[in-house]
């Protein structure tokens, strides 16, 4: 018989704003010791010497979890010209160099082969898969690594800052899976100059923003305590980027049961992707056929 999780059944987002310095596993870690939670995760990993917005779905967040994954980002970052190193950022080896320094003309002119639907190569220093191995560790073994370019939508990518020659500060926008470091190694490239990160902040994921996220700080300070509690948000705000269709009590009761239910619906179309509630409540996600749900994800809240 497996052994029965230690923890509360306590369900919804802690925002984080993630130091520097720590991996995205950890700070999932420490909240769920802090909230004491049976069950967390986390919706998109920020590299180590990332900061910002890390959501951390608890309990039944964690379904919606896909949601935020799949919703823009936008993040701020500082491209080091001049340098590229072999993990994309401040912390590998620089392997070229270059003293050209170009115009912040040249600089926003360069940026728009970066917008729209793009392929990008991610960074040899990835959690890439190659044949069932991360792509870091094949990299650290000193294995050549190639890694199929895949696509990324870029909503937006303008230059903000020009701190001095060496480094230019720039805001990105962008879909599921973008990697920051590879936007910055590229930009070198196309600039004929070498660039890496160095460094990178994430603003906001969805419907979540970087100045309403706690710190680990506070996460220590409260935790285990109904002051960090406090901060917890609704699971109902993972699934923000679905259209809401509102359930019948007899709806609702059959998708608990994974069944099929009545739902209220004005804005979806015959098979859209939707949310139910009942009384505010998160029911069930599923797809919508004639005036009813069929539910693919089931909330036990």
């Amino acid at each position: 018989m497996a052994r029965k999780r230690k923890g509360r059944d306590i369900s919804g987002w802690l925002v984080v704003d993630k130091p520097a310095g720590l991996t995205s596993t950890a700070v999932v870690n420490k909240v769920r010791w802090a909230m004491d939670a049976k069950k967390a995760g986390h919706a998109g990993t920020l590299d180590p010497d990332a900061t910002g917005v890390l959501a951390v779905a608890l309990g039944e967040a964690t379904k919606t979890v896909p949601f935020i994954t799949d919703a823009l980002k936008a993040y701020t970052f500082t491209v080091r010209l001049g340098q590229a190193t072999n993990t994309d950022d401040a912390e590998g080896e620089v392997i070229a160099s270059s003293e050209l320094r170009p115009e912040d003309a040249t600089i926003k002119d360069a940026l728009g082969a970066f917008v729209g639907d793009i392929m990008q190569v991610p960074p040899k220093f990835s959690a890439v898969k190659i044949d069932g191995q991360r792509a870091y560790k094949l990299a650290r073994d000193g294995e050549d690594v190639e890694i199929a370019a895949r696509p990324l939508w870029v909503e937006e990518l303008v230059m903000t800052d020009r701190p001095d020659a060496d480094h230019v500060t720039l805001e990105m926008t962008c879909g599921k899976g973008g990697y920051v470091r590879s936007i910055a190694r590229d930009l070198g490239k196309a600039l004929g100059c070498h660039g890496h990160v160095r460094e990178l902040r994430r603003i906001w994921s969805g419907p979540f923003d970087a100045s309403d996220g706690v710190t680990l700080e506070q996460v220590d300070a409260l935790a285990k305590t109904p002051d960090l509690d406090a901060f917890l948000r609704p699971l109902e705000e993972g699934l923000q980027e679905l259209p809401e269709v509102r359930a019948t009590e007899e709806g609702a009761a059959k998708m608990r049961n994974g069944n099929p239910g009545m739902v209220f619906a004005s804005d979806v179309e015959y098979g859209d992707e939707c949310w139910a509630s009942l009384d505010g409540k998160a029911v069930a996600v599923g797809r919508f056929k004639s005036g009813e749900l069929h539910p693919s994800r089931v909330f036990n809240t």
